[in-house]
């Protein structure tokens, strides 16, 4: 049987250090480069992020929204609300997992000849909502022919 198509499963991780505080990092070129070099033509890559303080979504990356996207996290889980998580961990992050739970934790996205099917100003951002510093480590996972 000639032409048949090969299914295939790629999975890579992304390494970043983020400053926590609602930092807005843009992953584009890092899943881009990672579907690239999977030598997957098409299918979907979805990024997950293992942790319950970051999320993954789309923005037209530029200052004055990422700036507008950290205030409106501050008005619906205020990092000096008050907490029950706070009261039993002690670890003054409540509203980390509050606003980390409204995106979630992964993003799908096809991909066509090897090109994301992002919008035209559309970008992949990681958020780290955590009220310190860290190194994460997201998953990039392929599936496609």
């Amino acid at each position: 049987m000639t032409g048949k198509i090969k299914n295939m499963v790629v999975t890579e991780n992304i390494k970043l250090k983020s400053r926590g505080e609602t930092d807005i990092i843009n992953i584009t070129s890092q899943v881009e480069g990672i579907v690239r070099k999977s030598k997957v033509v098409n299918g979907i890559v979805t990024v997950f992020v293992p942790g319950a303080t970051g999320a993954l979504t789309t923005i037209e990356y530029e200052p004055g929204l990422v700036s507008d996207l950290k205030d409106a996290f501050e008005k619906l889980a205020p990092r000096e609300g008050d907490y029950a998580h706070n009261l039993k961990w002690s670890d003054g992050n409540g509203f980390s997992h509050i606003r980390a739970s409204l995106l979630g934790p992964s993003i799908t996205v096809p991909f066509l000849k090897g090109g994301l099917t992002l919008g035209t100003w559309q970008q992949i951002i990681f958020i780290d909502f955590d009220n310190r510093p860290r190194t994460r480590e997201l998953v990039v996972q392929i599936i496609g022919e």
